[in-house]
């Protein structure tokens, strides 16, 4: 499991923190897409320096008991193609609202 960054739970429900990639160390926000109508458009958008770069979706997961959040990001700098994460509860840190983001490679 490779950990790509490290969020906290914010007061309205979304998530803020960092990711950091080899040539990427940049400050994430992941919000509430409070626009959401239907189940077409994603729960979450994901923002950095004021451009969206990605969405988050919250899904269940075979055999898990809890929901879940999904994560897709792209963005130039990541080379023309998708980065799939999921967020992970992080034990030990950043209390109850500390979440890792935990690489999910798509072949």
């Amino acid at each position: 499991m490779t950990a790509i960054g490290f969020v906290t739970r914010t007061i309205d429900g979304g998530f803020s923190g960092e990711l950091k990639l080899l040539p990427i160390c940049t400050h994430i926000d992941i919000v509430p897409n409070r626009d959401k109508s239907g189940d077409t458009p994603p729960d979450f958008r994901i923002f950095t320096e004021g451009l969206e770069v990605g969405s988050g979706r919250i899904l269940c997961g075979d055999g898990r008991a809890t929901d879940y959040v999904s994560l897709s990001l792209a963005a130039p700098g990541l080379g023309g193609r998708k980065l799939y994460a999921n967020l992970g509860r992080a034990v030990g840190l950043g209390g109850e609202r500390g979440f890792f983001l935990v690489w999910n490679p798509v072949d």
